[in-house]
């Protein structure tokens, strides 16, 4: 009974949520054509929310006291599933972009609102020419005022666990001196699992951890020493809360 009933609400948050992505989003773009979205934060702000009240998820931030929400920093996450950037977006307190591979800039009008809206391609197979095209883009928004989101494992995990960070954002990091902002996403995977279309009750968390200054920190000198640092801090939380979790039953 428990079994048809959680089928049956995961088919009624998915039609309700499509119909208000489809929707919405459809103004989004129109909205897009003439305002710039980078001026214009607060729709899009509670569009994301939106989203996340109807898949039926209680939400949750929680800051360190060390986070500055006045400094531009790259946030770096870990990555969950599909509704990592509602997540994220919801829960910081400020303007930010994210990193998009470059090939989803070529999908039909996905790819013009990725770019209209500021997001920071990157490059599929690594080159010198496209890595250099990357940081530029990343080095402008961020010298602008735009804060940037990083899921560093580069792909979503498929049993829960924090999969090891990339080294790359980190170097970008330190090159520009740009803080880094620890982001742990708790319980999304409990909600929903990459592979599965069920959405279970539950409660996401995020924990936005103490900002960490890049430059001229003699603790952490040297890209490695910060990605193995950063990816402790993000995958504790997650850890902590895998261990007292237990897969629903088929």
């Amino acid at each position: 009974m428990r079994n048809a009933w959680l089928t049956l609400r995961a088919l009624l948050l998915w039609t309700i949520s499509g119909i208000h992505f489809a929707v919405v989003c459809t103004f989004l773009i129109a909205l897009a054509a003439v305002v710039d979205p980078r001026k214009n934060d607060w729709p899009q702000r509670l569009f994301f929310r939106n989203i996340l009240r109807l898949v039926g998820v209680r939400f949750e931030v929680r800051r360190s006291p060390g986070f500055d929400p006045s400094r531009t920093s790259i946030f770096i996450c870990n990555h969950v599933n599909i509704f990592d950037p509602f997540v994220v977006y919801s829960a910081i307190p400020q303007f930010c972009r994210g990193f998009e591979l470059e090939s989803h800039f070529k999908i039909p009008v996905y790819g013009w609102m990725m770019r209209r809206f500021g997001n920071v391609a990157v490059p599929e197979k690594p080159s010198r020419e496209g890595l250099e095209v990357m940081t530029r883009r990343a080095k402008a928004a961020l010298d602008s005022g735009i804060s940037l989101i990083a899921f560093a494992e580069g792909s979503r995990t498929r049993d829960g666990h924090v999969q090891p960070f990339k080294k790359g954002i980190f170097s970008l990091a330190q090159k520009f001196g740009i803080p880094v902002v620890p982001v742990s996403i708790v319980g999304s995977y409990e909600f929903f699992q990459t592979g599965n279309w069920m959405l279970y009750p539950g409660k996401i968390t995020v924990y936005l951890h103490e900002t960490i200054d890049t430059a001229g920190n003699s603790n952490l000198r040297g890209a490695e020493a910060l990605r193995q640092h950063v990816q402790r801090i993000v995958t504790e939380p997650v850890e902590e809360a895998l261990k007292s979790w237990k897969p629903p039953k088929a």
